[in-house]
């Protein structure tokens, strides 16, 4: 069976040349058509996964939180925005207590770089991190940026008037309100607000070199082992259209 088997490709090889050349155009040809269909599937399979790495990241996650976020009961021409759990590394852990605050139907939820959420150092966190961030073009941005506790005081479970006075809190977060530097000469007003059993520092700041933005509102708190720093920013522009608006999203902040 093997030796009949391996005949007609021996033949081949011992013909003559001209037929071996025909034998080589009819294999070549048998050949052409598998090819083709190999190259056409490639063509249609290469765009749609070139299409799968290409789509929007505003497409997967940044839409308008008044589709996805209740009413405010106090305003409902605010949403409340609650966190729970599943929304950050930090609140998984147990590291931060969750918050809430309202916010305008028409602000966006935007995504947070992995090595910014403090996904990698959880529940350990040696340096500050960013747990949520919004932003409405015509009006602000928010984000809620958490501290180990042990960064401003040793003092286990300490609250925030453990650590000191308000201006010294904004001494040791001011950097993390403007995204880069802080002066205390931008300090302009500061006040203290309870809440229950919880003290906020409330700020207020005029920082013309911040990258956030020139207008900064700021509300810090301290709770186990973490201090809370809401921020509020916005541009002259911004400020100018929308001062009420954000100075509402501020004083809504609590944990």
């Amino acid at each position: 069976m093997a030796t009949a088997s391996l005949m007609p490709t021996l033949n081949i090889f011992n013909a003559s040349p001209s037929v071996r050349t025909r034998a080589s155009v009819i294999v070549a040809s048998s050949q052409q058509p598998r090819r083709r269909d190999l190259l056409l599937k490639t063509a249609v399979a290469i765009p749609a996964i070139l299409n799968l790495k290409e789509a929007p990241i505003s497409e997967a996650r940044e839409v308008e939180v008044g589709s996805f976020l209740p009413p405010s009961e106090s305003d409902p021409s605010f949403v409340l925005f609650k966190a729970k759990p599943s929304d950050t590394p930090a609140l998984r852990a147990g590291n931060v207590q969750p918050y809430q605050f309202v916010l305008p139907p028409n602000w966006k939820q935007l995504r947070i770089a992995n090595i910014l959420s403090g996904n990698y150092c959880q529940p350990k966190c040696a340096e500050p991190w960013i747990e949520v961030k919004f932003e409405n073009e015509k009006q602000g941005k928010v984000q809620v940026v958490a501290s180990p506790l042990i960064r401003l005081t040793n003092k286990p479970n300490a609250t925030i008037e453990d650590i000191g006075e308000p201006e010294r809190v904004i001494a040791s977060l001011g950097p993390f309100v403007t995204g880069n530097s802080y002066d205390s000469d931008e300090l302009v007003d500061t006040s203290i607000e309870k809440i229950g059993d919880q003290t906020y520092y409330k700020y207020v700041l005029e920082t013309p070199f911040a990258l956030t933005g020139s207008h900064n509102l700021a509300k810090a708190t301290a709770k186990g082992n973490t201090v809370v720093l809401f921020v509020v920013s916005a541009t002259e522009k911004q400020w100018q259209s929308s001062q009420e608006t954000l100075q509402a999203i501020l004083d809504s902040f609590q944990l």
